[in-house]
């Protein structure tokens, strides 16, 4: 995973000259689960398949130049380690945000699952 590569390749994106803006969501492991328990790793797995679909779907929307997605798949992973980087490219803020926002959304409900690994365990 490597984020600097990622903007590198937005950037020679050939309608790169229509974005406005870049931004980034960058995913880290947490010392902690929503229940409040004390997290010491974690391992994603990712549908490969629903991924390429809703980057495809979003790709399509108002002003969007670029999506790129990187996800540690498979790994196991410690604190503070990067789960997933989401870059998203476009036009004006309002499409950039929203798509960022919904991309991100639906890539945490429909194409990852995540195993915890907690202290007491």
């Amino acid at each position: 995973m490597n984020l600097m590569k990622m903007l590198e390749t937005v950037k020679k994106h050939p309608n790169y000259h229509e974005a406005g803006m870049i931004l980034v969501h960058n995913g880290v492991v947490r010392g902690f689960s929503r229940d409040g328990r004390r997290v010491t790793g974690m391992r994603v797995k990712t549908d490969p398949k629903r991924l390429a679909e809703i980057v495809a779907e979003q790709k399509k929307r108002p002003g969007i130049v670029e999506i790129l997605v990187d996800i540690a798949d498979e790994r196991d992973l410690g604190l503070g380690d990067d789960v997933m980087f989401l870059v998203v490219a476009g036009d004006l803020r309002e499409n950039v945000i929203q798509v960022l926002s919904d991309t991100l959304n639906a890539i945490k409900a429909e194409v990852t699952s995540k195993t915890q690994f907690f202290e007491d365990s």
